[in-house]
């Protein structure tokens, strides 16, 4: 009896293995299998939180600093912000001085994350009078006023090239993900290039001489040279920027001696400058605003890029013609 119940024991001391990883296997099956958390990822601005979210979709979970509807050249970081960057992988920024408080930013966040400025490979415009001041500028304001335009996403072909830096990134940070992220970034290209050509084709439609639009700072000069129209901005780059009395006697002689019928106030802008200068010139300035540097609110006309772009392009063309208001 003995020698069987040693027999036994074996038998069962040989079995504990497989039942251990049949129980093992069951409970892998039962268990829900646990998602990979998201991409930690902070932009500068909102517009750039859109074109991260559209080639990251839900692998990314992106925060913009200076959010919808808000000024990114008065932006002061607070204490969440330093957080969020200090937990980031990644950080993206538009570049060309238009985020003149990110460094101090990253420093005080002790950032150890890699950092895409988007605009990078890009031929720049240089920044209307490079070199020269003919506005009495803010003390303290964040905004680099320097030798280039940093307004580069308001040339559609440009923001293709944001695409394919953030896609880049992306695929370098989450290899696992990257095929998913080429494939929206393809996607969302071919809408892009799809845009550009609606834009264009909606400029054809208005003679050349017309395309004359008064504006409240120089935010559209990559628009302007892309499609053809000429933007008189009652302000410098900088929205924190106050143009000189001399000037604004200039561009309301301009409005009178050109015939200009669009003016426009951008939604981040003091109207009072713009409305001021509309009535010395006899001209109504228009309801509707333009969206320069920041997207609306999801409510809004402009809650992401395309709806920006397109946004603006109806309410421009519609005001030189006459047709809005």
């Amino acid at each position: 009896m003995k020698l069987w119940g040693d027999v036994l024991g074996m038998t069962n001391v040989r079995r504990r293995p497989w039942l251990a990883a049949a129980g093992a296997v069951a409970l892998s099956v039962a268990l829900p299998v646990r998602a990979q958390a998201p991409l930690p990822v902070v932009t500068s601005f909102s517009i750039l939180a859109d074109l991260v979210r559209q080639v990251g979709g839900e692998r990314v979970q992106v925060r913009a600093l200076v959010g919808p509807q808000a000024d990114a050249h008065a932006y002061h970081p607070t204490p969440a912000d330093v957080r969020a960057v200090s937990a980031a992988r990644l950080l993206v920024a538009n570049g060309l001085g238009f985020e003149g408080w990110l460094e101090r930013l990253m420093r005080s966040a002790g950032y150890r994350g890699e950092l895409l400025r988007v605009t990078d490979g890009l031929t720049p415009l240089p920044a209307a009078g490079a070199g020269k001041r003919d506005a009495v500028h803010a003390h303290g304001h964040d905004h680099d006023d320097g030798e280039h335009d940093p307004h580069a996403w308001q040339d559609v072909r440009n923001v293709l090239h944001y695409v394919q830096r953030i896609e880049q990134a992306l695929c370098r940070l989450d290899a696992g993900g990257c095929a998913g992220y080429r494939q929206r970034a393809a996607d969302y290209r071919a809408r892009l290039q799809a845009l550009d050509d609606e834009i264009r084709a909606a400029w054809q439609a208005i003679p050349a001489a017309q395309r004359k639009v008064v504006t409240s700072h120089d935010a559209f000069r990559y628009y302007a040279q892309a499609y053809g129209v000429t933007f008189l901005p009652a302000q410098g780059v900088s929205t924190a920027s106050e143009p000189s009395a001399a000037a604004v006697a200039r561009l309301i002689r301009h409005i009178k001696a050109e015939g200009v019928r669009a003016v426009f106030v951008e939604r981040l802008s003091d109207p009072r400058l713009v409305e001021r200068i509309a009535r010395e010139a006899g001209v109504r300035p228009s309801r509707q605003p333009l969206y320069s540097d920041a997207l609306s609110t999801p409510e809004g006309p402009a809650p992401d890029y395309i709806a920006l772009m397109r946004h603006n392009t109806r309410v421009l063309t519609e005001a030189i013609r006459g047709a809005g208001g």
